[in-house]
């Protein structure tokens, strides 16, 4: 796959000094994914190497904006930070139409994660598709600088597997980059503590346990959410390699519990760091946690510092999540 990047001044003018404006326009040029054409060749016969090894072949999801014939077309390249805007984007197939036919997981045909590239901004987003595949949702970025969209999807027609596909996108503003938040097995959200015990092994499935507290009582009336009781993102420091972890268990099957213990199951395609983001609903709000591990060591249990920000009616939204 070709897939042509524009890479500018900008990127150096960046790297040579923090605080400056994150420009989008005729100065600065955003470090984006060139939209292919319609007859492009999107499989050439040679794949690239991933940065971590290996092939783009079998590269973790979320690293490329093409990938099984299907082709993750962002229309919206640039938005101003902290400024309320509307990110459209197409799914096309290998002779560039749109897809308008989607198979349902988790309860929606396509789900939608907005990261910052130093992943501490992340949103959980449930755009909308029109009668001509164009699928669209609101969308507020608090902080200016590079961010990444994934698309996690599986079209419905024969044969198709789930992919995760992923594009760039800028956020215009005053520029200040931030550091990974450091390793901590316990987050804190609106008053809630989430706890994780196991560990993320690189390339062995591996058992994850997150547990749910609230003033230090466990929380046992976790309520559906995404078609089950938590839903777990992974997304590899450095590239943003995605990790889309699946619950064991669902509500109504007899063996899942609505807390305060939700499992996963996961396994980490190297070593390295890793932004974890658990999405759980309680008394009707989706609120989120975040944890930073290294893949393959035992995390720390000191608690990170607690999340700002406000729950909303429909979910929580601060500087380092939202819905």
């Amino acid at each position: 796959m070709k897939t042509g990047l524009r890479i500018t001044a900008f990127a150096a003018a960046l790297a040579g000094a923090f605080g400056t404006a994150y420009g989008v326009g005729q100065t600065f040029d955003p470090v984006v994914a060139e939209r292919p054409r319609a007859h492009e060749d999107r499989h050439p016969s040679g794949a690239p190497e991933s940065e971590h090894g290996g092939s783009a072949a079998h590269a973790p999801g979320g690293l490329q904006i093409s990938e099984g014939g299907y082709t993750l077309d962002l229309d919206t390249r640039t938005v101003t930070a902290g400024e309320r805007a509307e990110l459209r984007f197409t799914v096309r197939d290998a002779e560039g139409r749109a897809v308008d036919e989607y198979r349902r997981e988790h309860d929606k045909e396509l789900h939608l994660i907005v990261a910052s590239r130093d992943l501490v901004t992340y949103r959980h987003l449930h755009p909308e598709r029109a009668p001509d595949g164009t699928w669209s949702t609101p969308v507020d970025l608090p902080r200016a600088g590079g961010y990444r969209v994934f698309a996690d999807f599986t079209p419905d027609r024969p044969g198709a597997e789930n992919l995760t596909l992923g594009a760039d996108l800028a956020a215009s503003g005053p520029y200040s980059p931030r550091d990974l938040p450091r390793p901590s097995a316990t987050a804190r959200v609106d008053g809630y503590d989430v706890k994780l015990t196991g560990t993320l092994t690189p390339g062995r499935a591996g058992e994850l346990r997150l547990t749910v507290s609230r003033d230090g009582e466990p929380v046992t009336g976790l309520q559906p959410y995404l078609g089950a009781y938590g839903h777990l993102v992974a997304l590899r420091a450095g590239d943003l390699a995605y990790l889309h972890v699946h619950p064991e268990g669902e509500p109504g099957d007899g063996t899942a519990r609505p807390g305060p213990h939700v499992f996963f199951s996961a396994t980490a395609p190297s070593g390295g760091s890793y932004r974890l983001f658990l999405d759980f609903k309680h008394d009707g709000v989706v609120r989120t946690a975040a944890f930073t591990v290294e893949a393959g060591k035992v995390t720390p249990e000191e608690p990170a510092s607690p999340s700002p920000g406000r729950p909303e009616p429909s979910g929580h939204t601060d500087d380092g999540h939202g819905h």
